[in-house]
């Protein structure tokens, strides 16, 4: 049976430090200083490792965490499903979204501390292995990812993001290495790997190239300039470069459009389980 604990959002005073609570589960909320998060735990959660999901724009944890069969995917092997909240910024009537560096300079939340925040006390409130989380994410919340595996490559073991990358001004400049799987649609026009502007009623924000922002990733981890290995013998093809000074970068493209292409909670969770030197988990049965 999932254990699903439910999260309300709390927005409090934007810099008070995580607070304190006696109990949480069920039908209590947990709440940090800066938000909240949903989760949905496996039925053994003691040690067990987490994939922290961070929705599209407009989305929410509380819609992740109600999609109960994808949540069954991540906790039928073993798997904590930690799901935060993006903020509505600019007030209800917004939609949430992450502090994606895109130029726009308003957002009020400082989701880079959030987000390992969130982790933190997911992994104390329910005794999870802190040392085995997996960043994952759709859309505006992929984007997030890059900008956190980036910034700050030590929030999470490995980064699994999808149909979302750099936006210009794009990041040159990422402190170190990193184990990233990266999935996009051939044919996604939402976020096409070719990037594309959007002109909002405030200024205009510009999706970066994707192929331009692996390219980064490979050139900041020193890797060599042919793939180490491809695989196009199935409906996703596949490039990996792990001849790298540290890290990897793999890469999956479909022939889809803006979304999770089937079978991907598969496919990231054997690339996590199968990293070097985090080859923990036995093999579970077929997530999708």
């Amino acid at each position: 049976m999932i254990r699903v604990v439910t999260v309300a959002l709390a927005i409090l005073a934007l810099a008070t430090p995580i607070a304190a609570q006696d109990s949480c589960g069920d039908d209590i909320p947990c709440e940090i200083g800066t938000g909240a998060y949903h989760a949905a735990l496996p039925d053994s959660p003691e040690s067990a490792p987490a994939v922290i999901w961070l929705h599209g724009y407009a989305g929410s944890g509380a819609k992740t965490i109600a999609n109960t069969g994808f949540v069954k995917n991540f906790t039928q092997r073993g798997y904590a499903l930690i799901a935060p909240n993006g903020l509505k910024w600019g007030g209800e009537k917004t939609k949430p979204d992450w502090a994606v560096r895109d130029g726009y300079q308003a957002y009020p939340r400082n989701d880079l501390a959030f987000i390992r925040a969130v982790i933190d006390d997911a992994a104390k409130r329910f005794s999870l292995d802190r040392s085995r989380v997996l960043l994952a994410g759709f859309s505006r919340g992929g984007s997030m990812i890059w900008d956190v595996a980036c910034l700050k490559p030590d929030t999470a073991t490995a980064y699994a993001p999808i149909s979302g990358g750099f936006w210009k001004p794009e990041s040159t400049d990422c402190v170190g290495p990193v184990d990233l799987l990266h999935t996009h649609g051939f044919s996604d026009r939402t976020v096409p790997l070719e990037g594309r502007p959007i002109d909002t009623s405030v200024l205009r924000i510009v999706q970066g190239d994707i192929h331009a922002g692996l390219l980064t990733w490979r050139n900041e981890m020193n890797c060599a300039q042919r793939a180490t290995a491809v695989d196009a013998s199935g409906p996703l093809w596949r490039k990996s470069w792990t001849e790298c000074e540290g890290g990897s970068v793999t890469f999956l493209l479909g022939p889809g459009g803006h979304g999770a292409p089937k079978g991907w909670t598969s496919i990231a969770l054997d690339w996590f389980e199968a990293l070097p030197g985090h080859a923990w988990l036995e093999a579970g049965p077929p997530s999708d």
